[in-house]
């Protein structure tokens, strides 16, 4: 038989290993530039130490150093943590053979799941510098540590083992790698303080050490002593994230024989009624065997699955920071700034094409913060901070959708990033974010997720327009009373003096021109012992050290002319304890606010309120946000109009 052009071009096809085909295309994962290369293996390093820290409920305590090596552009990087260490028989796979892993099946909120991070980085130095990774790594202090000098077989996608001994290590269990890379330190340097900064605040349970090459330490420290909330995997898929050639797949390989009990047993929030209902709609039997549908009945049912309401996925797959801990990073990592304001918010959970996520939002104002300046956007995806791609982020879109000149924001045709002295931090946390690239550094533009973000960024903004409106309200009314308690006690005086009668009572005169409603806000904090939180505190929890006790006081005037009765509500966060309250409020409701029924408050007089919090630490609790209820607002200062629950 004659062979034809074909049989040639058939002894040129071969199978790509996946370790050659990153070898070639470097850019996918991170390492397009020296300058990319030098963060994304860094953060590749970092987000495994985390990983494995929080899985194993350790506070995580990582060390970060750069050396640089004459001018060639050659550095080495060490990352060491405290975790729980890696088997031995486990570490060449996990660092020498990509698309390993423990994360990939997970359905759960996790930094890491294909399994490539890590391995790539020793890929990118191995084809950047020739030179070897080594591997150290200790699971228990009365176990001896292992060392790997480890290379990737790019043909085979498998590792390389150049060297394997016993070593000693004075860490009791951890992990540590040193990898050599070409990277521009000199243009990098900037973004990776940027990256461990950015990871220290959406990590505030981590303390992150930094070395840089000159030999300069920076020490991030944690701002809080309790892990992250433990995420529960999720077994089963939930059928509106399902694809047509994963539903078929899984209905081939199923062992149920009906219809019915695959849809039950196999998806998650599927129950009889909605099962029904999806047989119903898609006009299929549910005694039908799963195996033995058409594609065309596969098409029909996953149809169903998008007009039947579904009872979302459990969320406990999720893990938020919190709006306590968000503001307690912001505020310890911009301290420098002094910024005046500082808000926080977690936005319930939801769901997009069937996968739980969350949206968490801040933000910082003020202080030495350039005003002329385009606002600082903090991006963040399951803990992990996105430093590139910012214009082709949905976080950026969302925040640029929205009209900031309503919250004093310059912002030109209201439209794009505004101008102000603002930080915004933008986090989503879900099972499974829809990222623009295996890059991982922008998230794709979700309609559920953008709307999320605006919700959480336009109910920051509403906190952070009412403190600027309520900081400007008090300013003039307190210049305007300090004049006339200034100035019209001395006129009176010369008044009574020039005419030889007794000073005349001003009352009544101050509450002419005042005519307002003056509400005084002053925060402490008292550090205290367990035992005395116990005896102020009524919802104190014996297994927990609080350490401080807020302390808040409201002086409430009424500088109007008559009798002024009305409803005072004080915000609670959400993991505060309440305490000590005086008066006794009319109702309560932990983790929402506190309301008083005020009596009727007689011209110039006065009334003060005490309240005591727990749970928070000190600096935590800046000002409260106060509102009434039963008086025209405009009547008063430093609370605003309560709109209910």
């Amino acid at each position: 038989m004659t062979k034809t052009i074909a049989h040639e071009l058939a002894k040129k096809q071969r199978e790509i290993s996946i370790a050659e085909f990153f070898e070639r295309n470097k850019h996918i994962l991170g390492f397009g530039n020296p300058t990319r290369a030098l963060v994304t293996a860094v953060k590749e390093a970092v987000d495994n130490s985390l990983d494995a820290c929080e899985e194993a409920k350790i506070l995580p305590d990582i060390l970060v150093e750069v050396h640089t090596k004459g001018e060639d552009g050659e550095c080495k990087i060490i990352v060491e943590d405290n975790g729980p260490g890696i088997i031995r028989r486990q570490i060449p796979l996990v660092f020498g053979k990509l698309l390993y892993g423990s994360r990939f099946h997970a359905i759960r909120q996790s930094r890491g799941q294909q399994g490539i991070g890590i391995s790539a980085v020793v890929l990118y130095g191995q084809l950047s510098t020739g030179k070897h990774t080594i591997v150290i790594s200790k699971i228990d202090e009365k176990r001896p540590a292992h060392l790997y000098e480890l290379a990737i077989d790019t043909n085979k996608n498998t590792p390389e083992i150049v060297k394997n001994e016993v070593t000693k290590w004075d860490k009791p269990h951890g992990t540590r790698i040193e990898v050599t890379i070409v990277g521009d330190y000199k243009r990098g340097r900037r973004f990776l303080y940027d990256y461990i900064q950015s990871t220290s605040i959406v990590n505030p349970h981590a303390q992150i050490t930094f070395v840089e090459a000159n030999g300069e330490k920076h020490v991030f420290e944690r701002v809080t002593d309790t892990l992250p909330r433990p995420t529960v995997e999720l077994k089963k898929p939930h059928p509106q994230g399902i694809e047509l050639g994963t539903l078929i797949k899984m209905a081939k390989n199923t062992s149920n024989r009906k219809l019915s009990t695959f849809l039950k047993k196999e998806f998650t929030s599927m129950g009889e009624r909605t099962t029904d209902a999806v047989c119903r709609i898609a006009n299929l039997d549910k005694d039908a065997n799963p195996k033995e549908l058409t594609r065309d009945e596969f098409i029909r049912l996953l149809k169903a699955f998008k007009k039947v309401k579904i009872m979302a996925p459990p969320t406990d797959c999720l893990s938020p920071i919190g709006e306590t801990l968000i503001k307690r990073s912001l505020k310890h990592e911009t301290q420098e700034i002094s910024p005046e304001f500082i808000v926080a918010t977690t936005r319930p959970p939801s769901v997009y094409s069937g996968h739980p996520f969350q949206v968490e939002a801040g933000i910082v104002y003020g202080g030495k913060l350039d005003a002329n300046s385009p606002v600082k956007i903090l991006r963040f995806a399951n803990r992990v901070p996105l430093l590139y791609q910012q214009g082709g982020c949905v976080s950026t879109s969302a925040l640029s959708d929205i009209d900031w000149r309503r919250y004093k924001l310059e912002q030109r045709g209201g439209k794009g990033i505004p101008n102000g002295p603002a930080i915004f931090f933008i986090h989503v946390a879900s099972t499974s974010v829809p990222f623009t690239s295996e890059s991982k550094e922008a998230i794709a533009d979700v309609s559920e997720i953008e709307n999320e973000i605006k919700l959480a960024l336009r109910e920051c903004a509403r906190k952070m327009q009412h403190h600027l409106n309520k900081k400007e309200k008090r300013i003039k009314t307190r210049e305007k009373f300090e004049l006339i308690t200034k100035i019209l006690p001395e006129i009176a005086k010369k008044s009574a003096s020039m005419l030889e009668k007794p000073v005349p009572p001003l009352d009544a005169v101050i509450t002419r021109i005042m005519d307002v409603v003056w509400i005084e806000d002053i925060i402490t904090y008292e550090k205290v012992e367990r035992k005395k939180v116990q005896t102020t505190l009524e919802g104190f929890d014996e297994g927990k050290n609080y350490g401080y006790i807020t302390k808040s006081q409201l002086l409430v005037a009424n500088y109007k002319q008559k009798p002024q009765k009305f409803n005072l509500y004080a915000l609670i966060p959400s993991d505060a304890v309440v305490g000590f309250i005086d008066p006794k409020p009319a109702k309560i409701e932990e983790g929402k606010y506190i309301k008083w029924c005020l009596p009727a408050i007689e011209p110039t007089g006065k009334l003060e309120i005490t309240f005591e919090l727990a749970g928070l630490d000190k600096g935590d609790f800046d000002e409260n946000d106060l509102y009434v209820e039963g008086i025209n607002p405009e009547y008063v200062i430093g609370a605003d109009k309560w709109e209910g629950d």
